[in-house]
């Protein structure tokens, strides 16, 4: 399938799907707010995310707003070929800024919609969006030197993480934990951990969610507030491609297990 670039307004009323294509959202005018699975950021002029296929993403503009997407499935031939590599950009969700040259290229990837009468044919949008992957690939997907490098503190940052669980956590952030810049930090994280930092994150936040519906009588919805999800749904999403159920299905079992261990003291003690 080719891949396909069009321009849209968000709704300014919260909506949220997922899809089974790849994804790059592009701010051209106003703002917009996207959460992808508890990686929440903002993007405007210039700026984007990274959305990867069957990943739940909310999302909502803010008042007048244009974005440029790029919808990419797996085989698009923007992403195999001489180009899979590219495939690489669409390993965890995160967000971007465009920089003078990126911007440049925008400018006249937009000026090609513009002069094509009756729309760009699929050869040339894969042809635009594989250029644009590649300069993004070059600037997000780079490696680190292996030379000198201290390991993170991963105690400090999950300290940080778990301190901030119910708040939108970017590696900005985590990176500022570490005193490095966002690409450094980037790179050295997956090279000790195998993760990348929204993996890392997301895990987390499971696992403090799963530790409260084993230990706590909680609401869902409170639940996913408290482990950073702004709704149960992306919860319920997220902890069952995690661990293989939903959440509810694993608070039925505790509870399950519980009655029986009362039961059975009962019985012992009569």
């Amino acid at each position: 399938m080719p891949s396909i670039i069009r321009q849209i307004l968000l709704d300014t009323a919260t909506q949220h799907h997922a899809h089974d294509f790849h994804q790059i959202v592009i701010g051209l005018q106003g703002r917009a707010e996207f959460e992808i699975e508890g990686l929440g950021g903002a993007i405007s002029a210039f700026s984007g995310c990274i959305v990867p296929a069957n990943h739940v993403h909310y999302y909502v503009g803010q008042g007048e707003n244009r974005q440029l997407i790029l919808d990419l499935p797996a085989d698009a031939p923007s992403l195999t070929g001489y180009h899979h590599e590219l495939s690489r950009l669409f390993d965890a969700p995160r967000f971007f800024a465009l920089d003078s040259p990126l911007k440049h290229y925008l400018e006249f990837l937009l000026l090609e919609q513009a002069n094509g009468k009756k729309g760009l044919s699929a050869a040339q949008n894969d042809r635009l969006a594989a250029t644009f992957l590649g300069c993004l690939h070059a600037r997000l997907g780079g490696t680190a030197s292996h030379s000198s490098v201290h390991r993170l503190d991963l105690a400090k940052l999950d300290r940080f993480i778990d301190r901030h669980l119910a708040s939108p956590i970017s590696v900005a952030d985590l990176a500022a934990q570490a005193c490095l810049s966002e690409a450094h930090f980037r790179n050295r994280f997956r090279e000790q951990t195998g993760l990348s930092p929204w993996q890392y994150v997301r895990r987390r936040r499971l696992e403090a969610a799963r530790r409260l519906l084993e230990e706590s009588r909680m609401p869902l919805s409170q639940i996913a507030v408290n482990t950073g999800f702004s709704h149960q749904s992306a919860l319920t999403h997220a902890f069952r491609s995690t661990f293989g159920c939903p959440p509810s299905q694993l608070r039925r079992a505790v509870l399950e297990r519980s009655t029986l261990e009362v039961t059975n003291r009962l019985r012992h003690t009569t």
